[in-house]
């Protein structure tokens, strides 16, 4: 056995006791190192009901808030790259009718490099899909409402507002932009990992997007892309080994904007997703409803696990947090 093939299985262990104490229904854990070599392997169920499906390596899954780093995070900061956008300056030099009635509005003066590393007043997340579901009016009344400002949290309408730029500048909606190679903005049901059996929906997802917000917008930047574990490993094993983007954006992904935030992605703090034996070079993040991608840029490794953890719903204790960490910090026991 390979030394990547015994730690794999060392790492696999936490997941399997998971899915077999009935926490998760089931899930997919990949690790790649810098050089190419990899392993994945699926336990549980795609799905436990309204009928039953085994879970598998390429299932596909809704990465959910993975999306603001695998797409909207590289693309925004190639913008940048490009002399399209300056990340210092305001939104309103892509969105100028953000807030438009009220020119000295604070949400008129955040900026780009703001939003990524999440350092805004905005909340963390509200209700958008309970004021209707036509996008266009959607989009308006998220630019024009006058938002509470509060102390800066990890925020959804961040990555929304990002998305909104790219919209605009691109001339199309983010469902109409290419998803990336091996990604996608919806997966074939039958080889979807299913999420909740929605309230307001009437029916159990499965290929369809999970978040409310991204469902009634019909496509946003912080959530929405689908992938299976080979798709979100090959993405991660571009980053490590230089393939995936340029220097100067990767950089900035690795870039310490606060004591937990880099732009887009997490940093190693106390309690972190990916455990506590990372190596300070980490970057993560984790999604919604059950996924998670680690990048270890010094160890030249990258792991991701993916779960259909709010499978039939999201209102149960599945112990995703313990298990995130309880993975990783085997992953780095080595």
């Amino acid at each position: 056995m390979t030394a990547l093939a015994e730690l794999f299985t060392h790492a696999f262990a936490p997941l399997e006791a998971s899915v077999a104490e009935g926490r998760i229904p089931g899930g997919v854990l990949g690790i790649v190192e810098r050089g190419g070599a990899r392993v994945v392997r699926a336990t549980g169920l795609a799905q436990r009901v309204p009928d039953s499906r085994p879970m598998h390596e390429g299932t596909w899954f809704d990465l959910a808030s993975l999306t603001k780093v695998i797409f909207t995070t590289p693309r925004i900061l190639k913008l940048a790259e490009d002399g399209v956008i300056d990340l210092d300056t305001p939104l309103i030099s892509a969105l100028p009718d953000l807030r438009q009635y009220d020119q000295k509005a604070w949400e008129r003066k955040v900026t780009f490099r703001q939003c990524l590393g999440h350092q805004t007043p905005f909340p963390a997340v509200a209700p958008i899909y309970t004021y209707g579901r036509g996008p266009d009016l959607l989009r308006a009344f998220i630019l024009q409402r006058e938002w509470q400002a509060g102390m800066p949290v990890y925020s959804d309408i961040n990555f929304i507002l990002l998305g909104f730029a790219m919209e605009r500048l691109s001339g199309k909606r983010i469902r109409a932009m290419d998803p990336g190679p091996g990604f996608a903005f919806s997966a074939a049901p039958d080889q979807a990992a299913a999420t909740e059996d929605c309230t307001w929906r009437h029916r159990v997802l499965s290929g369809e997007v999970h978040d409310d917000n991204c469902s009634a917008l019909d496509g946003a930047g912080h959530a929405g892309l689908f992938g299976t574990a080979a798709s979100v490993l090959d993405f991660a094993q571009g980053l490590l080994d230089g393939t995936g983007a340029s220097p100067a954006s990767i950089a900035l992904m690795r870039a310490p904007l606060s004591a937990t935030r880099t732009h887009g992605w997490e940093r190693p703090y106390e309690g972190w997703s990916g455990g506590g034996l990372c190596s300070p070079g980490t970057i993560g993040h984790t999604g919604f409803t059950g996924t998670g991608l680690w990048i270890d840029f010094d160890k030249g490794r990258a792991w991701t696990l993916l779960t259909n953890r709010i499978h039939p719903t999201r209102h149960f204790n599945s112990g995703i947090a313990a298990l995130r960490q309880a993975v990783g910090d085997r992953v780095n026991g080595d």
